[in-house]
């Protein structure tokens, strides 16, 4: 970006000043709540406290306390406390109101920031819609269970950061009353969480929702493990044991804990999918599961829905590591099993994958359970509702590298192709090497597609239709609209996802 010079928004709490250059302001690192620590350790976000003087608001504001590195994006170091922070990329001098695209982050619940550089909103504002992306609590000082405090504190601090939206984005050029969230992972499960509750009412009008976990907690589990947590970190698990423990230390023991549900195979659930954290169904913020009931009844607020999932999304755990490797069938067996899912399963995913290696079986398998089906799940749901539009849609670009190895459709991929970031520090791991023509092409199709739902609820393609009482073989009802290189196209239902009719995974459990 070519230097620029400074621009001064007044906000509702102060001046911020943030850059202009190549026809973008960018204002990073505004608070949008008080540092949530000290008095406010463990309760709902609080208003920033207003300043006078103009705030200079040019790079990123602290991550929320984890222990991942990320390449591109700041770490959290101990003491960092004012992580509640947005960040803004407008067009310079458009004389109308545009549309808000509102992002959250993805990262299992525990770990990311508005940072990463694969989240940069520039090429998204440029196609005409203001960016907003935001920090929130992530491990357990955002869902943690703490004894007399709020839970889903994360989700708090996101609607926090959507009111402060509401009161604030018309002077960046917003349109206050037409604001998208959007998300992936565990940005796309805040996303069916805030679509499903009521203190998110009336804050956004369309969202976006991108591999949506299938990981909601029942509070029995939450506290189940806030005590494990607890434990490791040789403190009680009252709210006075929890308070005395610092945030380094809370993040510490989480992944001693994560590490003994990895090294134990009979573990159950938590084995293959070590997230403590994530939305607990309290009863308060979160009264429903979000996949099966988005939508609320009686919402006063309709919601246009724009969901993707990727072909081959728990490729990229094995890449990295971060599950274990099934390789028998024994294995695989075991898997279903702990997921509660039958034999019978396991056997088509089999037929449907004649002489493919187990571990192969058991990737396709898992992805489909944990973020494939629930993610079609959720929009079908929705559109079964009533409740806006809805809109299906698949990642399935894929290519060979000059070695003779597969680049995968996998997990994440999506993003940066969406954020038309193809170029970004680290983004090159995601999408198996430098981009090419056809690459930069598809990029500028779902930059378009965003922006465009954004702006007047239409993707580009036709509203999903599903019959209240849907068959497997009515694949009209469950046409996807596919995104792939050199061009898209409409298909039916994956063909596994037939095979899923009546089946749901186990929700997550006691070991």
């Amino acid at each position: 970006m070519r230097a620029g010079t400074g621009h001064t928004v007044v906000t509702k709490r102060g001046p911020v000043r943030g850059t202009v250059a190549d026809g973008l302001r960018t204002t990073l690192g505004i608070p949008y709540a008080a540092p949530p620590f000290g008095a406010g350790r463990f309760r709902a976000p609080r208003p920033a406290e207003a300043w006078d003087d103009v705030r200079e608001c040019t790079g990123f504001g602290a991550v929320a306390p984890q222990s991942a590195e990320l390449p591109g994006s700041p770490v959290w170091r101990p003491g960092d406390e004012d992580v509640l922070t947005l960040n803004v990329w407008a067009p310079a001098g458009t004389p109308e109101p545009l549309p808000v695209l509102f992002w959250i982050h993805g990262g299992a619940y525990t770990f990311g920031s508005s940072a990463q550089p694969d989240y940069d909103g520039s090429a998204l504002a440029r196609a005409g819609t203001v960016v907003v992306t935001c920090n929130y609590r992530l491990g357990f000082e955002g869902f943690g269970h703490v004894p007399g405090f709020p839970g889903n504190r994360g989700l708090l601090d996101q609607i926090a950061a959507l009111e402060w939206v509401r009161d604030n984005i018309a002077a960046f050029g917003g349109d206050p009353d037409n604001v998208t969230v959007a998300g992936q992972s565990a940005g796309g499960g805040s996303i069916a969480s805030l679509m499903s509750s009521a203190r998110a009412d009336g804050l956004f009008r369309r969202a976006i929702a991108h591999s949506v976990p299938d990981a909601f907690f029942p509070p029995e589990l939450a506290e189940r493990l806030a005590r494990e947590v607890a434990d490791a970190a040789g403190v009680a698990s009252t709210a006075d044991g929890l308070l005395a423990a610092t945030p380094q230390a809370l993040v510490e023991a989480s992944d001693r804990v994560v590490a003994r549900y990895a090294g134990d195979p009979a573990s159950g659930h938590l084995h293959y999918d070590t997230v403590l954290y994530g939305p607990v169904l309290d009863g308060v913020l979160l009264t429903r599961d979000p996949v099966e009931a988005p939508a609320r009844d009686g919402a006063a607020h309709p919601v246009d829905l724009l969901v993707c999932h990727t072909t081959e999304e728990y490729w990229l755990m094995h890449q990295v590591g971060s599950m274990p490797t099934v390789t028998t069938d024994d294995g695989l067996a075991r898997f279903a099993a702990d997921h509660g899912l039958p034999p019978a399963l396991v056997a088509a995913y089999r037929a449907l994958m004649p002489g493919a290696p187990v571990l192969d079986v058991f990737l396709a398998l898992a992805g489909d359970a944990v973020f494939s089906l629930p993610t079609v799940r959720l929009a079908e749901a929705h559109a079964r509702a009533g409740a806006g539009r809805t809109f299906l849609s698949r990642f399935d670009r894929r290519r060979t590298r000059p070695d003779g190895s597969p680049v995968r459709a996998w997990h994440a991929a999506d993003v940066p192709f969406a954020f038309g970031t193809l170029d970004a520090t680290g983004v090159d791991f995601l999408t198996g090497g430098p981009a090419d023509a056809d690459d930069r092409a598809l990029s500028r199709r779902m930059v378009h597609a965003w922006t465009a739902f954004a702006a007047g609820g239409d993707p580009g393609w036709a509203p999903l239709t599903v019959p209240l009482t849907p068959s497997p073989a009515d694949t009209t009802a469950r046409a996807v609209h596919v995104w792939d290189v050199p061009g898209d196209r409409t298909e039916g239902a994956a063909p596994a996802y037939a095979l899923w009719d009546g089946v749901r995974t186990a929700p997550p459990s006691l070991p």
